[in-house]
């Protein structure tokens, strides 16, 4: 395990401090706000450390109301809303400085047999073929914006199948982008602990469609101001977040100052193991 995946589990390894209380604290981001991936993850932790062990979840819908403050602890309050023979429901509010960042609402389920089927998993080029992190970003961005992003990704072994929207400014194309990841290290084999990184991982890139159907190259260059609105998730399948994920994302529209972005997730044998969306605040300055 590399020493950026340790730091990223000792973040979610919440701290208890009341029943259904539990606090969280923050690591740099790109920019000077809490990363919208990691309050995600971490209200989910506290949700399912509230949950029966048998019990894995199927759904998350999330709003995020204020920018966090990386510098002060998150305290995150669980409401049991329901305890059910198949269903279990927890919301969760994120508090910082006594006012509520980040709402999440989460809903876990017993393992049931039922009817199956599911999309197609799309062409996609193998992930050891394409470029790391490392040796990709330093082609497309200033080397010190290209290690602060290496930085800020470094539990991750993230691979774009494309050119991504910051390597391809002014060049407006189909709103589609494919990324490979997995940890960059193995896991312990808690369900909970795979769903919720793969909750942290979705928030980094769902967005890029949007960027290229315009041709900006975002937050990483500054031709636009952008955050996380809300996301949702559906845990369709069992998966490992330490092994290689498939994110085929694709945006159907922008308007407002916004853009939405939707996503499958899918495990390297094809298996349909999460569906996203996430609308966004993009807007370019004045």
């Amino acid at each position: 395990m590399t020493q950026a995946l340790d730091e990223l589990l000792d973040l979610l390894d919440l701290e208890q401090i009341e029943q259904n209380i539990f606090r969280g604290s923050s690591r740099s981001a790109l920019v000077p706000r809490v990363f919208g991936g990691q309050v995600a993850a971490q209200a989910l932790v506290a949700a399912g450390r509230t949950v029966p062990a048998d019990r894995t979840a199927h759904s998350l819908h999330s709003y995020f109301l204020r920018m966090g403050d990386p510098g002060a602890p998150i305290v995150y309050t669980v409401d049991r809303i329901r305890d059910g023979r198949s269903f279990t429901t927890r919301r969760v509010v994120a508090v910082q400085h006594g006012q509520p960042i980040f709402h999440l609402s989460a809903s876990f389920q017993v393992p049931e047999e039922g009817l199956e089927h599911q999309a197609d998993m799309p062409a996609a080029p193998d992930p050891e073929s394409l470029p790391t992190a490392a040796e990709m970003l330093p082609r497309h961005l200033p080397l010190e914006v290209a290690q602060r992003l290496i930085e800020a990704r470094a539990a991750v072994d993230l691979r774009y199948a494309d050119t991504p929207p910051w390597g391809s400014v002014g060049e407006p194309r189909e709103p589609r982008s494919q990324v490979w990841f997995r940890t960059n290290g193995k896991l312990a084999d808690d369900p909970l602990l795979h769903v919720c990184l793969a909750t942290y991982v979705s928030d980094m890139t769902l967005l890029d469609s949007v960027l290229l159907a315009h041709g900006r190259g975002g937050w990483a260059v500054g031709d636009v101001v952008g955050a996380s609105l809300d996301h949702a998730m559906w845990f369709h399948r069992p998966f490992r977040a330490d092994e290689w994920l498939l994110y085929d994302q694709q945006s159907p529209s922008a308007s407002g100052g916004r853009g939405l972005g939707q996503a499958r997730i899918y495990t390297q044998d094809g298996r349909l193991a999460i569906s996203v969306i996430q609308e966004g605040v993009v807007r370019v300055p004045r």
